[in-house]
């Protein structure tokens, strides 16, 4: 940990940058102050005004250890349903009354509606 102006400053162990259509994802592995390890994954993108100018959005989620095994196992599953899904091009009746249907538009901001 490093201590710069009597404050401290999480070190970053390890990052990983992941480009994605307009999209960037961040993977970002840093120090507590007890030296415990976590993550933080941050998507970035550009979002354009009206009139053509951009502005950076970012989102960011922070991982502890302690959670890893459950949330990858949660990703997994969820990628997984939907490499299923999407790959076979079936209809999947998830509570007898709502379809699969074809969600290639869906941008986060659609999703808390």
């Amino acid at each position: 940990m490093s201590e710069e102006n009597g404050s401290y400053q999480k070190d970053e162990i390890f990052s990983k940058a992941v480009r994605a259509g307009k999209r960037t994802y961040f993977f970002d592995v840093k120090t507590t102050r007890k030296n415990d390890y976590y993550l933080t994954i941050t998507e970035r993108k550009r979002r354009y005004d009206q009139n053509g100018n951009f502005q950076i959005e970012k989102h960011k989620i922070f991982l502890y250890k302690e959670d890893f095994e459950k949330f990858s196992e949660g990703l997994s599953e969820v990628v997984a349903f939907i490499k299923n899904v999407q790959g076979n091009h079936e209809t999947v009746h998830v509570n007898e009354e709502v379809e699969k249907k074809d969600f290639t538009g869906v941008e986060f901001e659609d999703l808390d509606k």
